[in-house]
């Protein structure tokens, strides 16, 4: 090292330009905005996450369009995770430290955003997490503008129980972390609204499952005990396509045993043959069929960017839409994208959703959102049934787990935590 530094010293000016040369670098670096794209666009989650990284592609485009951010343009970075939860960590630290993006946009399935959690909460960087989710979480570095439970499965449980009469229940879901967590909390919610055990069948199997004959076959059995069944549906990614083609198969239709499900929208339906699914039903915060002028809007720009009438938009679209636009106000405000400043700015911010409402980002990171029941139509789109009245907030830790329900989260002073105790007036510690 002592050579080096005789040998720099010869050089005089050299020097000097040199070093300046340095400061100017980080100066060139941030000539644009870098916004991390963290999507499964291979494997079995590539059915659902793929238009999510388009989506935020068509957001860029439009933000850029209109200006940028801070007077800069936004830059996309794509990787693909490829359905790998390991490699997620991995690509999303590279985006924070090697290609020094601001914010990351990305994971669908929990599995995923426990698995990059951690990294967002050492290196300091922010998430948007646009899928519905088990709640039982809230971290400083992630805004959770999906559902929790009480914004889409409770809302669910209930419609079937007081609409459909639904006496009893299959919990079927894929075997990983949301639908485990999910179907804790529907179990213990059914059991306190007086279901007896024996009139709840929980089913789990592994992701990109495809043989659904025997599953199918217990559930007409459980069905058919004389009490009104539903099937309240937790699986997720291309598993789907075999499952409710089984349900064809077999003859169960949505008038015997309907289908709830929580991971099936229409960017899923537009795969295959929706004759068999026409009934079931659907759980989400956002439809296409909403009749808006704010939808749309988004949906003839949506077609418009990907170059296809025949492109739908769904439920997460619309997340990373309102997370996205919430991200933008908050760096205004802030005037800065770096993270401390986004997350002290973010809090109470609002802006329009797609269904005619408004969305605002609470203190526990998640956000307000109506609630929506559509029964599937022959051309794979939804007809609202049933919606709230108000916007629900979404609930960072659930109140029907016992361990949980004294627990809350917000992330402004003086509290500044994920898990609060309310009984002891402590933060209890990980935010998770």
């Amino acid at each position: 090292m002592t050579g080096l530094n005789r040998s720099f010293a010869g050089l005089g000016l050299g020097v000097a330009f040199a070093l300046g040369a340095l400061a100017a670098a980080p100066a060139m670096a941030q000539e644009t905005i870098k916004v991390g794209i963290l999507h499964s666009l291979s494997g079995t989650m590539a059915i659902s996450e793929t238009t999510l990284k388009d989506t935020m592609l068509f957001l860029i485009e439009q933000q850029n369009a209109a200006g940028g951010v801070l007077g800069k343009q936004l830059e996309p970075v794509v990787v693909d995770i490829a359905s790998d939860w390991p490699l997620a960590a991995e690509l999303a630290r590279q985006l924070i430290e090697v290609d020094n993006v601001d914010v990351v946009f990305g994971c669908w399935t929990s599995v995923c955003r426990k698995s990059v959690l951690p990294v967002f909460e050492e290196l300091n960087s922010l998430l948007f997490y646009p899928v519905q989710y088990e709640g039982e979480e809230s971290q400083r570095n992630v805004f959770y503008t999906g559902a929790s439970p009480n914004q889409q499965a409770i809302p669910a449980v209930d419609y079937l129980m007081n609409e459909e009469g639904v006496e009893r229940w299959v919990l079927a879901g894929t075997d990983y972390v949301y639908p485990q967590t999910t179907n804790k909390i529907l179990e213990q919610y059914l059991k306190d609204k007086g279901v007896a055990a024996e009139d709840i069948m929980i089913n789990y199997t592994p992701f990109g499952h495809s043989d659904w004959q025997t599953i199918v076959s217990d559930i007409k059995t459980f069905g058919s005990a004389g009490k009104k069944t539903a099937v309240v549906s937790t699986i997720n990614g291309d598993a789907n396509v075999p499952f409710y083609r089984e349900l064809g198969n077999q003859g169960v239709a949505a008038e015997d045993i309907p289908v709830v499900a929580f991971s099936v929208g229409e960017e899923e339906l537009s795969g295959f043959d929706t004759t068999p699914l026409v009934g079931h039903l659907a759980a989400w915060n956002y439809f296409m069929s909403v009749d808006t002028p704010e939808n749309a809007e988004f949906i003839e720009a949506w077609q418009t960017f990907i170059g296809s009438t025949d492109r739908v938009t769904n439920d997460p679209m619309e997340a990373h839409y309102i997370g996205f636009n919430l991200w933008v106000k908050a760096v205004e405000a802030a005037g800065s994208t770096e993270a401390d400043a986004v997350i002290d700015s973010i809090v109470g911010l609002e802006t329009p959703n797609l269904t005619g409402g408004t969305a605002t980002m609470l203190a526990n990171h998640h956000i307000t959102k109506p609630v929506l029941i559509g029964e599937i139509q022959d051309d794979g789109q939804f007809f609202v049934v049933w919606e709230t009245e108000d916007l629900v907030p979404g609930d960072a830790w659930s109140d029907f787990l016992p361990e949980s329900k004294m627990l809350e989260a917000d992330w402004t002073a003086p509290i500044n935590c994920g898990n609060y105790n309310t009984e002891t007036k402590t933060c209890i510690g990980s935010a998770s």
